[in-house]
C-alpha cells in the first residue's frame, strides 16, 4: 500500500526522491530573449517571447520586405520546442542614410475606385483620410533600389542566425524555470503522497472498523420497526453501506496516479499534457474521497488533498 510509495524501503515512488528532485529536467513554457546584430550598413534584433499554450503556436511580426523570413523561422521554432505560444519580433535598420519608399500606385488607384463605389451604394459612407489609405499594407513599399540584393541576402542569414542563438537563450530560460517549477512539483507530489498516507490510516479505510460500523448500523436496522426486512434487501443495504463507507478503492487509485506522476517528471520529453490529464484524475479520487467521508478527519484530508492537487496543476498549467 502507501507505506511502499513513502518510505525508502518500498518499491514505488519514495516521498525523499520526490523532494530532492533528483529526476531529469522539465521545461517552462515561459521565457523571453533577446539577440541582436549589424551586417554591412543594417542593425538587426530579435525579441523571442513564449507564453503558455494548449501546443506550439507561432507568431511572426517581421518589417515590410522580410516576409520571406517567417517559413525558415518558423521551422526553427519548432525543431526546438514542442509547446507555447511563441511570438518573433525582427526590427531591422539601415545606418548611414535614410531608407527610401515608393508608393504602390496601381494599388493605390484601387482603392480609390472602390471607395468610390461604396461611397455611391453605402449610406452613411465616411471618407477614408489619406493616411488610412497609406496605412493599408502594400500601398507604400520600400524602394527597389533602397539596398541591393547581396546586401539583403548577408542580412537574411545573418538574422537567421541571430534568431537560432535567440532561441537557444530562450530555451535555456524555460529549462531554469522548468527546474523552479519542478522543485515545486516534487514538493507538492510528496504532499499528496502523505495525504494518502493519512486517508489510509483512518478507519474509513480499516476492513476491521468497516465491518464493525456496518454490523452496528445493521444492528440498529434490525431493532427497529423494520425488523420484518427479508434478508436480501437487508444484503443489498449491507452493500450499499459499504460501497458508500469504503475510500481504499480511491486511495489505491490515487498511489497509482502518484507513481505515473513521479515517472513523468523523469522523463525525457515533454509532458505537460499528461500530466494535466493526471490532474483531472486525482481531483476526481479526491472529490471521491470527500463525498464518501462520514467523519470529520477524513473530510478534512480530502479537503487538503484538493487544495494540494489544485496547486499541483496550476503548476502543470506552466510546463511544457
Amino acid at each position: 500500500m502507501l507505506s511502499s510509495l513513502l518510505h525508502v524501503g518500498g518499491g514505488g515512488i519514495k516521498s525523499a526522491d520526490i523532494r530532492q528532485g533528483a529526476l531529469l529536467p522539465i521545461s517552462s513554457m515561459t521565457g523571453f530573449a533577446r539577440a541582436e546584430g549589424t551586417v554591412g550598413r543594417f542593425t538587426w534584433s530579435w525579441e523571442c517571447k513564449s507564453v503558455n499554450g494548449r501546443g506550439l503556436e507561432i507568431r511572426c511580426r517581421l518589417p515590410q520586405g522580410s516576409e520571406e523570413l517567417e517559413i525558415p523561422a518558423k521551422a526553427l521554432v519548432a525543431k526546438k520546442f514542442k509547446r507555447g505560444n511563441l511570438t518573433l519580433g525582427l526590427t531591422v535598420r539601415e545606418e548611414g542614410g535614410r531608407a527610401q519608399y515608393e508608393i504602390n500606385e496601381p494599388l493605390l488607384r484601387q482603392l480609390i475606385e472602390t471607395i468610390g463605389g461604396l461611397k455611391d451604394n453605402t449610406a452613411g459612407f465616411q471618407q477614408p483620410s489619406l493616411d488610412g489609405l497609406f496605412a493599408v499594407k502594400g500601398v507604400v513599399e520600400a524602394a527597389d533600389g533602397a539596398d541591393d540584393p547581396e546586401a539583403r541576402n548577408l542580412l537574411k542569414k545573418a538574422a537567421l542566425e541571430g534568431l537560432k542563438q535567440a532561441l537557444s537563450d530562450l530555451a535555456k530560460m524555460r529549462d531554469d524555470e522548468g527546474k523552479r517549477i519542478k522543485a515545486a512539483l516534487s514538493d507538492q507530489l510528496a504532499q499528496i503522497a502523505e495525504l494518502c498516507g493519512r486517508a489510509e490510516a483512518t478507519a474509513e479505510a480499516q476492513p476491521d472498523a468497516l465491518k464493525a460500523k456496518i454490523k452496528l448500523q445493521l444492528a440498529e436496522l434490525l431493532d427497529s420497526e423494520l425488523r420484518a426486512l427479508p434478508e436480501e434487501r437487508i444484503a443489498q443495504e449491507a452493500a450499499i453501506l459499504l460501497t458508500k463507507a469504503d475510500v481504499r478503492e480511491e486511495i489505491d487509485r490515487l498511489e497509482a496516479h502518484i507513481e505515473a506522476a513521479g515517472d513523468l517528471l523523469s522523463a525525457d520529453d515533454p509532458v505537460g499534457r499528461r500530466l494535466d490529464f493526471l490532474c483531472q484524475e486525482f481531483n476526481r479520487e479526491a472529490n471521491t474521497i470527500c463525498s464518501k467521508a462520514a467523519d470529520l478527519e477524513l473530510t478534512n484530508i480530502g479537503l487538503e488533498l484538493k487544495a494540494v492537487i489544485e496547486q499541483f496543476r496550476e503548476q502543470v498549467q506552466n510546463i511544457e
